[in-house]
């Protein structure tokens, strides 16, 4: 049985190192959706990150000091790409990704920015995205393009 919590965690800046550690957790954790869509391929994968790891726009999760996973937050256009959010799947259904996302987004709406990403179709990270505010902006056949705008500045 999962616990819910999003005690121990922490998030860290990116390095060259990271790189590995976060191409293993990416093929591990988008495994089961790409062979759903009969995409996966063991090389590809892994490749696909490393062809445009960016540390200096990424963070790592810890939890409890150790190695959970990663987020990139990049600029874009008029605002910021989410990319690259993993999270061990020993860890998922804990609240932990739900904090991290809350986190950014807090920094996000500070700067008054929309957030885009994309997610693979069917993939329950969508349900996720869609509570913390993402709506569709458009679908193809294997990914849905979402944003989040940001909420509207109170008046006085």
């Amino acid at each position: 049985m999962r616990v819910r919590t999003t005690q121990g965690w922490a998030l860290r800046p990116a390095t060259p190192e990271d790189l590995e550690p976060i191409a293993e957790i990416r093929a591990v954790v988008m495994r089961p959706d790409l062979v759903r869509l009969g995409r996966y391929d063991e090389h590809r994968v892994r490749q696909r990150l490393r062809d445009s790891y960016l540390p200096e726009h990424t963070s790592v999760i810890l939890v409890d000091g150790r190695f959970a996973g990663s987020v990139t937050l990049r600029p874009f256009e008029d605002g910021h790409c989410l990319e690259s959010f993993f999270l061990d799947e020993a860890l998922q259904g804990r609240g932990i990704g739900s904090a991290v996302l809350a986190a950014l987004l807090a920094r996000t709406d500070t700067e008054g920015v929309p957030v885009r990403l994309n997610v693979l179709q069917g993939s329950a990270a969508r349900r996720l995205y869609e509570r913390h505010g993402f709506t569709t902006e458009r679908e193809d056949p294997v990914d849905v393009f979402m944003v989040r705008r940001p909420p509207p500045v109170p008046t006085a």
